[in-house]
């Protein structure tokens, strides 16, 4: 019969901030600024600890250390779609630049819902975030009273509205409109058609809209907008939004879709009914999606600066913060420019 083993108690020989300081010869203290303020240890002891760390495995016990200083390392950011490519670039931009400064990103999809982002945002307002970042400026009753009430740094991103209290990184989605109806008219089309998202809370998509229909007016042209079923997925809304276009009489020269997905399916849709591209009818898209050159035809669109914002939300945050330095005000540039990329459709 054999002896039963003593039992491994829970958390024993667990590496603690104590060993790490021991092994890396510097005090706990310089340990602990390493997690929590990086910029105040030199880089010889900071590449010491980082060694240590990895050899250990060691992770910090945030709980012991205090709840409210772990979470005041975290910034809050909602966006509307983290599984679409166009916000991919701000993450990254946002979260790289955040990161160097020991902070970290907590991130949650709203889906181009309010509600859903409302939720989000008070689960994040609970967790005493050091700063909150948001997409646009359409938001709930319930998100402008918390935002505005919140005693933490607060941005507003992929957007630009100036006469707003959280402060803008990002661009005029009516400008884009406008560039897009004048670059088309400009190629000698005439009957520009604007294709919605089919995302029915996509509210900066209909701000785009809007820019395209006031500009094709000033130009003494008349708007027309077609509106995909709702929910439809972006291929398939693009599908039907050509097929639809297509078969009027007459039918538009040249198409703007709300993104690039939804130009991509109405692009594969025409080619497949036999329609010749840019020929037969013109393309254009929004946000220059990774697949847009690859295309053939490849893709004309609009490129936005996605990774510009996130560099520059996360750099604003960062200086609200006092961990960087106020860059002088006439280098504070948060009004940034989307461009045409000009390829093969249009």
């Amino acid at each position: 019969m054999s002896e039963d083993k003593p039992r491994k108690r829970r958390g024993a020989g667990r590496v603690t901030l104590n060993t790490v300081a021991r092994q890396a010869g510097v005090s706990a203290i310089t340990v602990s600024r390493y997690f929590n303020q990086p910029e105040q240890v030199s880089p010889e002891r900071r590449e010491r600890i980082a060694a240590v760390v990895a050899e250990l495995g060691y992770v910090p016990n945030l709980v012991a250390g205090g709840l409210a200083s772990a979470r005041g390392k975290i910034v809050g950011m909602v966006i509307p779609n983290i599984s679409g490519p166009i916000f991919a670039n701000t993450i990254q931009g946002f979260s790289d630049t955040l990161s160097r400064h020991g902070y970290q990103l907590l991130l949650a999809s709203s889906y181009f819902s309010a509600e859903q982002e409302e939720s989000a945002v008070r689960a994040f307002l609970g967790w005493s975030p050091a700063a909150l970042v948001l997409t646009s400026h359409f938001h709930s009753a319930g998100t402008e009273k918390m935002i505005a009430e919140a005693d933490i740094p607060v941005i507003e991103t992929w957007d630009y509205q100036p006469e707003r209290e959280p402060l803008q990184i990002g661009f005029s989605h009516f400008e884009v409109g406008v560039t897009a109806a004048r670059y088309l008219r400009g190629k000698g089309y005439r009957r520009i058609a604007f294709v919605q998202n089919s995302a029915p809370g996509d509210l900066s998509a209909l701000e785009r809209r809007d820019g395209y229909a006031a500009t094709v007016r000033e130009l003494g042209l008349e708007p027309w907008v077609f509106a995909p079923d709702a929910d439809r997925a972006p291929f398939e809304a693009g599908k039907q939004a050509m097929e639809a276009l297509m078969s009027a009489s007459p039918r538009p020269d040249a198409i703007i879709f709300a993104n690039d997905n939804l130009a991509a399916g109405g692009l594969l849709a025409g080619q497949r009914a036999g329609l010749k591209i840019p020929e037969d009818c013109a393309v254009l898209g929004f946000g220059d999606y990774p697949f847009a050159e690859m295309l053939l035809p490849s893709l004309s669109t609009i490129k936005p600066p996605a990774l510009e914002i996130g560099v520059l939300a996360a750099t604003r945050v960062l200086e609200s913060l006092g961990v960087l330095p106020v860059e002088d005000e006439v280098q504070r540039l948060n009004l940034l420019e989307c461009h045409v990329i000009e390829r093969e459709s249009a």
